[in-house]
């Protein structure tokens, strides 16, 4: 009785799903397959499902996601801009790793500011998982922040803050969305053995000598 209350509540929630949800749906898995490809034009589906789920986590009382959603506009013009400024450069803007201690760094402040507006958040708002919220949240922010400078641990990150997200979602009925950052997890981990073979080509091209043409010396 108890799971066939279960699929009848996600069946209703399934079947009141706006379009609106689905069309950020699709528009959010194009990005990321063109994100794994370094294709630009993954930043103009990134900017439409950002700007759809602005509103719609806003409605469900995800307060810091939907702020982040104004985040990922911008974000999604800078990266625009960072992958076609660098596109037809000769020091192209490449796939690289951060040290061990930037990632400590980023990390520590993250999970710190994770605590701080949480707390403000629980005691001030009527935000829904106010921790968990500001975790994906933040989680995200330095994480595409990571994506418009092409630096191969984003891919890490990511299978991180989806995977808590898909509980954020799953709280909120979004089960669509839940679904979606449920693929997300299986296709950053391709994403991530696409990205490490460009790096390790790329690094290996940059390591074989160039063979400089012989130069005649004229002699008086």
């Amino acid at each position: 009785m108890l799971d066939q209350d279960i699929s009848t509540a996600i069946s209703a929630s399934i079947a009141a799903m706006s379009l609106w949800e689905v069309a950020a749906v699709i528009l959010a898995l194009a990005y990321l397959l063109l994100a794994m490809r370094e294709k630009i034009s993954c930043w103009y589906a990134a900017f439409a499902s950002t700007a759809i789920y602005l509103f719609l986590f806003w409605d469900v009382s995800l307060l810091m996601e939907s702020a982040l959603q104004v985040f990922y506009l911008l974000m999604a013009v800078y990266g625009w801009w960072q992958w076609r400024k660098h596109r037809n450069l000769q020091n192209d803007l490449k796939i690289h790793c951060w040290t061990a201690k930037t990632h400590g760094i980023v990390i520590s402040v993250t999970l710190i500011l994770t605590l701080v507006i949480g707390y403000l958040l629980d005691h001030n708002t009527s935000a829904a998982l106010p921790y968990l919220d500001s975790f994906t949240t933040l989680g995200a922010i330095v994480t595409t922040y990571m994506v418009t400078r092409k630096v191969l641990e984003n891919w890490i990150y990511w299978i991180i803050v989806d995977g808590a997200s898909i509980y954020l979602y799953l709280d909120r009925e979004l089960y669509l969305t839940a679904v979606l950052f449920m693929l997300y997890v299986v296709l950053v981990i391709i994403g991530f053995f696409q990205w490490l073979a460009i790096y390790r080509k790329e690094a290996q091209e940059q390591l074989q000598p160039t063979t400089a043409s012989p130069q005649t010396t004229a002699t008086a």
